[in-house]
């Protein structure tokens, strides 16, 4: 853990030390290192470490005319003409067939459904789930009812589920003997509020695993599932721009 520590701090400081007042095309050609990559359980993943003080995390999902971006490239391009760089991407929340958010999902142009704390099928009610949410420099995972009870009102947030780590510890229905071994992406949040942690697979892993990865090598105190199998990443700055099937909610940072 020291020594992946060290590393990623070292990538942060990388990152905050980027001068951030050049154009977009100046900007692409210096994109910082944020990435780096690590084996657990003899799987390999992919860790990328933004600061909320230093970088801007948003939570995307449709532009102003409420047509889902769905792919990285569209949102890349609307960034663009905007003067902003698409520094990173993934996966934020899981997503009906029609590419609506399956639980509560908020962003500047307003909410889609409301916080979801029912029964139901499927990993998203592979309960407690939790809520990742944006507040300025400020960040954190939370329980769903927990996040009600404490009526947070941030700029972004989704809902995904199962929580990986709650507390420090791991969900309790994560089988250390379970068989599903899937591709998966998610997110921690450090103790501090602000060190983010996105994570993914890059090969088909169990949650228990995943799970461990979160709670024994990065040790954060909270972390949620966010997607599975559908699971991609943006990152030219390690030369990865994942293609595949539409998405619905994404994560980015935007310079």
């Amino acid at each position: 853990m020291r020594v992946f520590a060290i590393i990623l701090l070292g990538i942060v400081g990388l990152a905050a030390c980027q001068p951030q007042d050049r154009s977009a095309d100046e900007a692409s050609e210096t994109l910082p290192v944020l990435c780096q990559t690590l084996v657990h359980q003899s799987d390999g993943y992919t860790v990328c470490i933004f600061d909320a003080r230093e970088h801007d995390i948003r939570l995307f999902h449709s532009d102003a005319e409420g047509e889902p971006y769905l792919q990285f490239d569209t949102l890349e391009r609307e960034l663009d003409e905007q003067g902003e760089v698409l520094l990173f991407a993934m996966n934020g929340g899981m997503y009906h067939e029609d590419r609506s958010p399956v639980g509560f999902y908020r962003d500047p142009y307003g909410d889609q459904a409301s916080v979801n704390t029912n029964d139901g099928p499927g990993n998203f009610h592979l309960r407690p789930n939790g809520v990742f949410w944006l507040n300025g420099s400020e960040a954190g995972i939370t329980e769903s009812e927990a996040y009600l009870e404490a009526e947070i009102d941030p700029v972004y947030a989704t809902q995904s589920g199962p929580m990986l780590v709650i507390d420090g510890e791991l969900h309790p229905d994560l089988n250390p003997d379970g068989t599903s071994h899937r591709r998966r992406n998610g997110v921690g949040v450090a103790d501090d509020g602000q060190t983010v942690y996105f994570v993914i697979s890059d090969s088909a892993v169990t949650f228990h695993d995943f799970g461990t990865l979160f709670r024994d090598v990065i040790e954060v105190p909270n972390a949620l599932f966010l997607d599975g199998q559908v699971s991609r990443i943006y990152a030219p700055s390690i030369n990865r721009n994942e293609i595949g099937t539409d998405l619905g909610p994404m994560i980015g940072v935007v310079q």
